[in-house]
């Protein structure tokens, strides 16, 4: 038993945090929104089955105890597990748990409820938080697997990784953002798109004299935007350093690029198509392009190893005979 005390010690600190990261999430758009608390009392309310929100303490207190209670138990699992089968920790183990986190959500708010909890809350905004909750737990795993005291800062500098992938994330929103702050300077004026997005996502508009630009809106879509970009980020850098070791990985990195701006205007077509007829498809297409180009401009400057192959595998294919 004492073997396992350190396991179940960080499993639960593990789940802890992850628990943490998505309320905190959650908690930020609310107040974005003006809605204090809403999400968990939302959640709530649904599993009570009631067809009004409404927020009261108990109600929140009581689907917070749920909450940690639910990550508490899946970090003792996932430390367990990873100590089970000797396997360490990774940034893509962060997302494998994010996603499933949002499968769970899905699947339990359509199970247990007679409602898409998703869709309510905005898969964009669910997804994110699972996602990041997702990360923390794991990066918090990883920290201490290695042996060394917690500092987030520290993780960030010693994971390449984490901190290529932060950065290539930042980079391809900007790009992306400043690329719409253009276009909306020259045609409905500025900050139109994430105001119009911000509509659809938070307030389900359904047409252009629905848009909102607020704070709310535009400031609520930034952080999902931001959110989203990190995360492509980190599986593109993730990509970029298992292709140092095989450099045909770099193909499934561009058919990355390729499925994620298909889906993302899928997306828009099918939950807000009055943006695709206003704003164009072909706007969505070039930013992501762009987003794509300086996402992989900047990765192929920080490894010159991968480089090196790339070159060298080239230079073997000219030599084969014809």
């Amino acid at each position: 038993m004492a073997r396992f005390q350190p396991i179940i010690a960080r499993g639960l600190v593990a789940g802890f945090l992850g628990a943490t990261a998505l309320a905190v999430w959650f908690f930020a758009i609310d107040m974005i929104l003006k809605r204090p608390l809403h999400t968990p009392a939302f959640i709530a309310n649904i599993l009570l089955g009631r067809e009004t929100v409404t927020v009261s303490l108990p109600l929140v207190l009581g689907f917070t105890a749920v909450h940690y209670a639910f990550f508490l138990l899946l970090g003792v699992l996932i430390s367990w597990g990873l100590d089970r089968i000797g396997a360490a920790p990774n940034v893509l183990l962060g997302f494998v748990v994010g996603f499933l986190l949002f499968d769970v959500i899905f699947y339990a708010g359509i199970l247990l409820t007679s409602g898409n909890i998703v869709r309510a809350l905005g898969w964009p905004n669910v997804l994110a938080g699972d996602l990041l909750a997702g990360l923390v737990l794991i990066g918090y795993l990883y920290a201490k697997t290695a042996d060394r005291p917690f500092r987030w800062w520290a993780a960030f500098a010693e994971h390449r990784t984490l901190r290529e992938g932060s950065i290539a994330g930042l980079l391809g929103a900007a790009v992306v953002a400043i690329w719409f702050f253009v276009f909306d300077v020259l045609t409905h004026g500025a900050f139109f798109t994430p105001a119009a997005l911000g509509s659809a996502l938070f307030l389900q508009a359904s047409g252009i004299a629905e848009v909102q630009l607020s704070i709310a809106t535009v400031g609520g879509y930034t952080l999902v935007h931001l959110a989203a970009f990190v995360g492509i980020g980190l599986v593109a850098a993730a990509f970029v350093v298992q292709a140092e070791h095989q450099p045909p990985l770099l193909l499934g990195l561009v058919l990355f690029f390729a499925t994620f701006e298909a889906l993302f205007i899928g997306v828009i077509a099918l939950f807000a198509s009055w943006i695709l007829g206003t704003l164009g498809w072909w706007t969505f297409a070039v930013a992501n392009l762009l987003a794509a180009i300086v996402i992989g401009a900047y990765l192929w400057g920080e490894h010159p190893r991968l480089r090196r192959e790339v070159h060298a595998l080239r230079g073997r294919s000219l030599e084969e005979p014809v």
